[in-house]
C-alpha cells in the first residue's frame, strides 16, 4: 500500500525537528515558577505534557487512559521571518485500555504551531492540535480528545501539591551534567468525565497522574531507551522510579522519588533503583519483547509492577516516530498485595529511541 504524501511531509518535518538540535549545555538550577512553569519553554528543544490514569464506571467496568502532548523546536527554522516557517512543531498521542475488552485503542496527531492549527501557550497548561487540547482552567486541567475509535472529555482536579522531581525541579536524566530535564509531577489527580469507546458513552471516576519535562537534551549516547513508572499508590502516596537502559540491558542511570500523603518526598540517587524483568510479551506486530511484570528496588521499599494488560504497545511512527509500550499496571508490596495502580512505560525495545 502506498504511504500518503502528507505522511511523508510531516515524518519529515519531525526528523527535521529532532536532528536539529544544538550541542547541549548543562541546564542551570532555577526555582520553578507556577503558573508560568505550567505553560511551554519555546527556547528549550523538547517538552511533553503527559497524563495518565484509570477510571471506571458506576457499574465497575474499568479502563486506563494516556494523553501526552508534544512539543519540539525545529532550530534549522528559528531564524526565518516567514509566518509559514515551521518553528515548533506540536504533537500528540492518545490511548485508552479496556480492561474488559483486552484491547487497547490509541491515535495521535501532529502539527506546526501557529494559525490557529497548533499551538502551547507559554502562560500556562493550554496545548491544542486542532480538536485536540490539553488546558488548565481554574487549576483543574480539561482534556478534550475526540479520536478515530474513542473520545475523552476529562478533568484532572489537583488534590496535592506538584512534585518537584530531581533537585527541586532539575532531574539528571544521565552521567553527564547535560543530560537533564525540568521536570516536575501532580500525583494523585482526581479524574472525572466522559470516555467513548465506539460510539458507546462512559461516565467514569478514578486517579490520574501528571508529569510536565522540558530539556535540551535527555539521551546519553549510549542509552537505547528507558523503563519509567508513575504510580498513585492507595494510601495517597506517590511513587517515580526510572531507569536508563543501554543496548545489552544494563542500567546507564537511574532516579525517581517517592512522597507520602502530605509528607516530603525523598528523591532517590542513580545507585538507589533497580529494575529487574520477571516476566516477558513479545509483540505479534514488531516481535519487540516487553517486560511486563517488573521487580523494582528503591529506598521507599521493594515493589512488583504488573501489567494489566500485555498488549498496550503504540506504534507512533506517524508522529513521533517510534513505537514504544505504555499501559496500565498494578503495583504490588513485598507480601504480593496490591498497592497502588498506574502507569508502566517502556521505549527502546522495537529500536533504540532517538530523541
Amino acid at each position: 500500500m502506498a504511504t500518503s504524501p502528507f505522511l511523508l511531509s510531516r515524518r519529515a518535518l519531525l526528523l527535521a525537528a529532532l536532528s536539529a538540535a544544538p550541542a547541549a549545555w548543562a541546564l542551570p538550577p532555577r526555582t520553578l515558577q507556577f503558573p508560568r512553569d505550567f505553560g511551554s519553554h519555546p527556547d528549550l528543544h523538547t517538552e511533553w505534557w503527559y497524563i495518565t490514569g484509570h477510571a471506571k464506571t458506576a457499574a465497575g467496568r474499568e479502563f486506563g487512559f494516556q494523553v501526552t502532548f508534544f512539543r519540539s523546536r525545529v532550530e534549522a527554522t528559528q531564524g526565518m521571518r516567514s509566518a509559514f516557517a515551521a518553528k515548533n512543531l506540536v504533537f500528540a498521542h492518545a490511548a485508552v485500555t479496556d480492561l474488559e475488552g483486552r484491547v487497547l485503542l490509541h491515535d495521535q496527531r501532529i502539527a506546526r504551531a501557529g494559525f490557529g492549527v497548533a499551538e502551547a501557550s507559554e502562560a500556562d497548561t493550554d496545548v491544542r492540535i486542532r480538536d485536540w487540547s490539553l488546558a488548565r482552567e481554574g487549576g483543574i486541567y480539561v482534556a478534550r480528545i475526540p479520536a478515530g475509535e474513542f473520545s475523552l472529555d476529562l478533568r484532572f482536579t489537583p488534590t496535592q501539591p506538584v512534585l518537584l522531581q530531581g533537585n527541586a525541579g532539575l532531574s539528571r536524566k544521565g552521567p553527564e551534567e547535560s543530560q537533564a530535564s525540568y521536570y516536575y509531577s501532580e500525583p494523585q489527580l482526581k479524574a472525572k468525565g466522559k470516555l467513548a469507546l465506539k460510539g458507546q458513552s462512559f461516565e467514569v471516576n478514578g486517579a490520574a497522574w501528571l508529569d510536565h519535562e522540558w530539556s535540551e537534551a535527555l539521551m546519553h549516547p549510549e542509552a537505547v531507551g528507558w523503563d519509567w513508572i508513575g504510580m498513585n499508590l492507595d494510601d495517597g502516596s506517590a511513587l517515580t522510579a526510572f531507569h536508563l537502559r543501554r543496548a545489552d540491558g544494563s542500567a546507564l542511570w537511574a532516579g525517581g522519588s517517592f512522597r507520602p500523603r502530605d509528607g516530603v518526598a525523598r528523591i532517590f540517587k542513580n545507585d538507589e533503583v533497580r529494575f529487574e524483568s520477571l516476566k516477558t510479551w513479545e509483540s505479534p506486530r514488531t516481535q519487540a519483547k516487553y517486560p511486563t511484570q517488573w521487580r523494582v528496588q528503591t529506598p521507599a521499599g521493594g515493589f512488583e509492577v504488573r501489567a494489566l494488560l500485555d498488549d498496550q504497545e503504540l506504534d507512533s511512527r506517524g508522529s513521533t516516530g517510534g513505537v514504544y509500550w505504555e499501559g496500565l499496571s498494578d503495583l504490588l508490596d513485598a507480601q504480593g498485595r496490591r498497592v497502588g495502580r498506574g502507569y508502566l512505560e517502556m521505549t527502546g525495545y522495537a529500536a533504540p529511541l532517538k530523541l
